[in-house]
C-alpha cells in the first residue's frame, strides 16, 4: 500500500496548477511509510486526490510530481513518458538533423518532460543520463531501458555527479549504465551557416553531461554574425561559439577560459573541422575578468563579443551577489566593443529571471556610457522545452545587443 502525503490546508493550489514541486513547508504529514524515491499518493487537506509523486525526505523539495492523475508509476509509465518526449522532438523540423548518426539533442528535460530531476542528452551513438532526484534514482534502470527502446541507441553513460544530488541525500555516480569499455569521446555535427561544425564531447569529464546543447541555435546565430568581424569569446569552454564564428568567416577569434583541459579539447575541435583556418583563432587560458581588464588597459577593441559565463546564482538567494558579477562582466564587454559592435550576453542562473538580467545589462551599458539596443532575445533550443506551469525551467536567457 502506498503512503499518502497530505498537504497542509490551503497548500494544494500550486499542485492543482500542475507545478511539480511540493516543498516541506506545504506538507502536513505522511500517512504510512516511504523511503527516498518511493511513490506516494498526494492528497489535499480536504481529502482530494492530486496525483502521485516521488518522496524525498532529505530535500526541502519534499516530493516531485510524476503525475497529476491516477496513473500507476511503473516501468510502463516510464516507457510511455520517455517515448513521448523523444517523439515530440522528432516531430520538430528544426531538430530533424539531430536524430541522424552524428546528432546532438536533449532527449529528456526534467520537469518539463514530466520527469523531475532527469536529464538525458544524445551525443551521436551515446546517451548521457543525469539524475538529480530521489525519484529518478529509484527508477534509473527503467528510464535507461526506456531511452534505449525509444531511440535504438544501445549505450547509456551515467553522469549523476552533480553537486545538487547532495540536497536529495544522494551520492555522486558516473559510469556505464548500459554498455562498457572506455568512456567515449563522440563527435557531433552541429548545423552551421555554411555547413556542419564538428564538436568533440568529453562524456566522462565535461561540464554537465559533456556539453551545452542548450546553446545550439545561439552558436549558429553567432556564426551568421561573425563574417569579417573580430570576435572575442569569453568562458569559451570547448570552443563551440568560436568554431561557429570561424566557420562563419570571422576575421579573428580570441577565446578565453580558465580551464586548460577545456582549451585542449577546443584546439582538437579545430582539427575536427578542416574548413577552419587555425591561424585565425587564439586560445588564452586565463581568468576572464582579469583578461578583459587587461584588454581594456591595452585599448583593444572587438566587433562581436560572446559572454557565456557559468552559473553565478544557483538560486534566488544568490541573486544579489550574482548581479554584481553579471554587471561587472557586461560592463567590461561594453567597454571593449568597437562602435557598432555586437554583444551576445547570457545568464544560465535560475535565480536571475529575464527581467532582472536585462536590468543588470542595462545598468552596465549606462555605466559604460554606451547606447545599446536589443536586436534579439535569446534562449535555449526547442529540445529544452519549458513547462507552462514550471517557469523555473527557463534558466537560460540571453540578449543580442548592438551599441551605437
Amino acid at each position: 500500500m502506498s503512503a499518502t502525503l497530505i498537504l497542509a490546508p490551503g497548500r494544494e493550489r500550486s499542485v492543482m496548477r500542475r507545478h511539480p514541486w511540493i516543498f516541506a513547508g506545504s506538507v502536513d504529514r505522511l500517512d504510512g511509510r516511504a523511503r527516498p524515491g518511493d511513490t506516494v499518493l498526494v492528497q489535499a487537506a480536504n481529502g482530494r486526490a492530486l496525483g502521485r509523486a516521488a518522496f524525498s525526505p532529505a530535500s526541502q523539495i519534499r516530493a516531485r510530481m510524476w503525475t497529476f492523475g491516477d496513473e500507476s508509476i511503473d516501468d510502463a509509465f516510464f516507457r510511455r513518458t520517455v517515448a513521448r518526449a523523444v517523439e515530440q522532438r522528432r516531430d520538430l523540423p528544426e531538430l530533424a538533423g539531430e536524430f541522424g548518426p552524428r546528432g546532438g539533442v536533449r532527449l529528456l528535460h526534467g520537469e518539463s518532460d514530466g520527469l523531475p530531476g532527469v536529464i538525458a542528452d544524445r551525443y551521436a551513438d551515446v546517451i548521457v543520463l543525469q539524475i538529480t532526484s530521489a525519484g529518478g534514482e529509484k527508477w534509473r534502470a527503467a528510464i535507461a531501458d526506456a531511452l534505449v527502446r525509444a531511440t535504438g541507441i544501445e549505450r547509456v553513460y551515467e553522469r549523476s555527479d552533480s553537486d545538487v544530488r547532495a540536497l536529495e541525500g544522494l551520492e555522486p555516480r558516473s559510469g556505464w549504465l548500459i554498455g562498457d569499455g572506455e568512456a567515449p569521446f563522440p563527435v557531433i555535427a552541429e548545423p552551421g551557416v555554411t555547413g556542419d561544425v564538428n564538436i568533440e564531447i568529453d562524456v566522462a569529464s565535461g561540464h554537465k553531461t559533456g556539453f551545452y546543447l542548450d546553446q545550439r541555435e545561439n552558436r549558429r546565430l553567432c556564426g551568421g554574425l561573425a563574417a569579417g568581424r573580430r570576435v572575442l569569446n569569453c568562458f569559451c569552454y570547448t570552443g563551440g561559439f568560436s568554431l561557429h564564428a570561424l566557420a562563419g568567416g570571422a576575421e579573428s577569434v580570441l577565446s578565453i577560459d580558465s580551464s586548460g583541459p577545456a582549451l585542449a579539447t577546443a584546439q582538437r575541435n579545430v582539427g575536427h573541422n578542416p574548413q577552419i583556418d587555425a591561424a585565425r583563432v587564439e586560445w588564452l587560458e586565463a581568468d576572464v575578468f582579469q583578461a578583459l581588464r587587461t584588454f581594456r588597459a591595452e585599448g583593444r577593441k572587438f566587433d562581436l563579443i560572446v559572454l557565456d559565463p557559468p552559473k553565478f546564482a544557483p538560486s534566488a538567494a544568490h541573486a544579489k551577489s550574482a548581479a554584481r558579477a553579471y554587471k561587472d562582466i557586461n560592463l567590461l564587454g561594453f567597454r571593449l566593443l568597437a562602435p557598432g559592435g555586437l554583444l551576445m550576453t547570457y545568464s544560465c542562473s535560475g535565480g536571475v529571471d529575464v527581467d532582472f538580467f536585462q536590468k543588470i545589462v542595462a545598468d552596465a551599458a549606462a555605466d559604460a556610457g554606451v547606447s545599446a539596443r536589443v536586436l534579439k532575445r535569446l534562449s535555449a533550443g526547442a529540445d529544452h522545452p519549458v513547462g507552462l506551469a514550471f517557469p523555473e525551467g527557463e534558466y537560460l536567457k540571453g540578449l543580442l545587443l548592438r551599441i551605437e
